[in-house]
């Protein structure tokens, strides 16, 4: 009896395992585990709430805990080798493997980021992966940017250590203090009451190095981080909608395919079936 092929797909266990672990359903009741999971381990971090409910939070812990490892099972299973060529599955992967770390002396610092089985949360959501997709994308522009920043920094630190570092040690005593204390006044706090009035105090004319700097680091090189974020977010969004284009012109195109061989098919058919009455008549 020949074999069907077309119900080859459907017998095969890790295909129907894959399209089980793919279903909304499925992904939905991970994802409030995930929620829940993290409610409780933030409340662990209370003595008090552990003195009532200790036992129950541990216990909600380990299901949780259970029921990772069994998704994670499943989904490897389901897709075979292939579940570690994506960044994402081994994101899981990793986390799942640090939350099963022994609770012994020497491993007490990996088993406090247990909390991380709340980042799961990114690789479940997809618009949380689509964001740090495009913070990845714009690393290399960010490198470019960090690394003019931190010439900015070097310069004008150079240039404070050597204008105010003798009557102001505790800011601008070396070049890594005056890089600090410029630090905080890129990032606007305490700035001006803080550092730059009272150096002014002494200085009449420090203005003029110091709002130069906040206009070169606060108001134009870090909005040109901003800037590169948006356009990394931009490019995969136009991306995205590009591969989206092109499935649905190819989902038409073979449609339109299909419905031109059934027109011919169906002409043929009313060509064979007037020759048959031409035949009767005859």
């Amino acid at each position: 009896m020949p074999r069907d092929e077309t119900a080859a797909p459907e017998q095969n266990p890790r295909a129907r395992l894959r399209d089980w672990t793919e279903r909304p359903v499925f992904r939905y009741t991970i994802l409030g585990l995930i929620g829940l999971n993290a409610v409780t381990l933030g409340l662990e971090t209370s003595p008090s709430v552990m003195a009532v409910a200790g036992g129950l939070l541990t216990a909600l812990d380990m299901m949780v805990l259970a029921i990772f490892v069994i998704e994670l099972t499943l989904r490897i299973f389901a897709h075979g080798p292939r579940f570690f060529l994506d960044p994402w599955g081994v994101f899981d992967f990793v986390i799942v493997a640090v939350a099963l770390t022994p609770a012994s002396e020497g491993f007490a610092a990996l088993r406090a980021l247990r909390v991380l089985r709340a980042l799961r949360l990114i690789s479940a959501v997809p618009r949380m992966r689509r964001v740090v997709e495009a913070l990845l994308h714009a690393v290399p522009g960010i490198g470019a940017i960090g690394a003019l920043l931190i010439l900015i920094f070097y310069v004008f630190a150079v240039i404070a250590t050597k204008l105010f570092g003798g009557e102001f040690p505790q800011w601008f005593a070396t070049i890594g203090e005056s890089m600090y204390s410029l630090f905080q006044i890129m990032t606007l706090e305490s700035w001006s009451m803080g550092i730059v009035r009272p150096v002014m105090a002494e200085f009449p004319y420090a203005w003029a190095f110091f709002v130069p700097f906040i206009i070169a680091s606060s108001f134009t090189v870090l909005n040109l981080f901003i800037a590169i974020i948006v356009d990394s977010m931009q490019t995969l969004h136009d991306h995205e909608r590009e591969e989206t284009v092109e499935e649905v012109a190819e989902v038409v195109h073979g449609d339109s395919q299909a419905l031109s061989a059934e027109i011919a098919r169906l002409r043929d058919e009313i060509r064979d079936l007037r020759s048959a009455l031409e035949r009767d008549r005859d």
